[in-house]
């Protein structure tokens, strides 16, 4: 870090009415802007001992701003590795707007979106990997995805990007040795051991690609779509779900025209639940793109409920929509199973068919369990660090470099040059990971997305 930093401010917690507001102060200037505008008894605030607090008031221009707590984070010993301080004030709007009006009239300056974040990466206290998990921590949906982060937050996805990028380091090294030599002097039995290693780096870099999925999961929630032809009881199934009256629901069908998407969280998963306009031919132009749009959200579905009404004839569209789903991503769900039956079940046997009825809401416990069993085949038992979609792009362009070079090296002759102009290139990028290798752009695109404050 710059020794001359400026000094920066930001409201930690969340607007509104609350118990306490935090504001953090960290930079050079901490300790002396602390002295300008607190007042309390005994020693001032910059000759006091690091991690120790103290009562008193915040000054302003007009008076006492606030009755506060101070805290004093001496650096290396802050979330920041600067001088910081956390000022603890009653919450509301207009107290918390006080405060941080003193701190930046005594000389800080606003902090911008994850800028306490990016100092403490800057500073070597993290990684790249480990500021990216303090924000999917934020973000956390669920009691997983939240397990997850605090995993990827303590080194553990660190460790795994980092025996990548020295294996494929230790063997560029070799590699590159071997350039002084001519291909007659080289004992292919080091040409081989390479490749082998090589080999070794691939299946280690593909053990991390296949936690994206996961990942995905995690983080974004489990997409489930609620699909069937009109009014079979798609509204009615969203509803009991989520155990609210989200969606309207009337015996006329085509009632819902657009997607409705709503968040729950069944044992601990993320789930975004997605009702959607019934299939069928239609003249209406805006029922039309209703189900346009239904059909694009199938595509994306990590898991479709295909409802059916048990009550009526089986279509022969159900049939054939079915048939496009992937078994392992679809539940089939016969409805309205208190009524006489007059459709005939489904013979798929590769696929889960459940008979409910939607009336009594007695089978909805029934169908959250069916949702989580089908959901979590995706996820370990226990959650640990998964890559992102940022990890999962760079880890593609490395295994394709190592690749290349795996390639390069078993030709006759053996291109060696070219194979380690490979893992040369191959380390660039996976440095990026972790922040190794960084550059303003990738920097401002991943704390742009934090709030300010952290």
């Amino acid at each position: 870090m710059n020794p001359d930093t400026d000094t920066i401010a930001a409201v930690a917690t969340a607007p509104g009415e609350s118990a306490i507001a935090i504001i953090r102060v960290s930079g050079p200037a901490s300790l002396p802007i602390a002295d300008r505008i607190f007042s309390c008894e005994g020693t001032p605030a910059s000759q006091r001992a690091s991690n120790s607090f103290v009562h008193g008031r915040i000054l302003s221009k007009d008076g006492v701003a606030d009755e506060v707590i101070l805290l004093i984070y001496r650096a290396p010993h802050s979330y920041t590795r600067e001088d910081s301080i956390e000022i603890q004030g009653h919450g509301g709007s207009i107290a918390t707007k006080r405060i941080l009006r003193s701190v930046l009239d005594a000389g800080a300056r606003p902090a911008e979106p994850g800028e306490f974040t990016k100092r403490a990466f800057l500073s070597g206290r993290i990684d790249l990997l480990q500021a990216e998990a303090v924000l999917d921590l934020i973000r956390a949906r669920s009691d997983r995805a939240a397990t997850a982060a605090l995993e990827q937050l303590s080194g553990r996805l660190s460790d795994s990007f980092g025996k990548a990028y020295d294996e494929i380091i230790s063997t560029a090294a070799d590699l590159e040795a071997t350039l002084d030599f001519s291909e007659d002097e080289l004992p292919p039995t080091l040409l081989n051991g390479v490749v082998r290693r090589l080999q070794q780096g691939e299946q280690h870099l593909q053990d991390l690609l296949d936690t994206w999925d996961e990942g995905h999961l995690l983080r974004e929630g489990a997409l489930v779509v609620i699909s069937g032809k009109p009014n079979v009881g798609k509204s009615t199934l969203l509803n009991a779900l989520l155990g609210i009256d989200r969606a309207i629901v009337t015996p006329m069908p085509g009632t819902t025209r657009d997607t409705i998407e709503e968040l729950l969280v069944i044992d601990g998963l993320s789930v975004r639940l997605v009702d959607t306009a019934g299939l069928r031919d239609t003249d209406c132009e805006i029922e039309g793109e209703g189900i346009r749009r239904t059909r694009s959200a199938l595509e994306k579905a990590d898991l479709v409920l295909y409802l059916i009404d048990g009550s009526q004839t089986l279509d022969p569209v159900d049939i054939e929509q079915i048939k496009t789903i992937p078994p392992e991503k679809s539940v089939i769900l016969v409805n309205k199973s208190d009524l006489p039956k007059k459709a005939n079940t489904p013979s798929m046997t590769d696929r889960s068919v459940i008979f409910i009825s939607l009336r009594s809401g007695d089978d909805i416990p029934f169908v959250k369990r069916i949702i989580s069993e089908k959901i979590s085949t995706h996820c370990m038992a226990q959650p640990h660090a998964v890559i992102s979609e940022r990890h999962r792009t760079l880890v593609l362009s490395t295994l394709k470099e190592v690749s290349e070079a795996s390639r390069l090296l078993q030709n006759d002759p053996p291109e060696t040059a070219l194979a380690a102009s490979s893992l040369r290139a191959s380390l660039e990028i996976l440095g990026e990971a972790t922040g190794r290798v960084y550059h303003d752009e990738l920097l401002n695109n991943i704390f742009s997305r934090f709030c300010i404050g952290k």
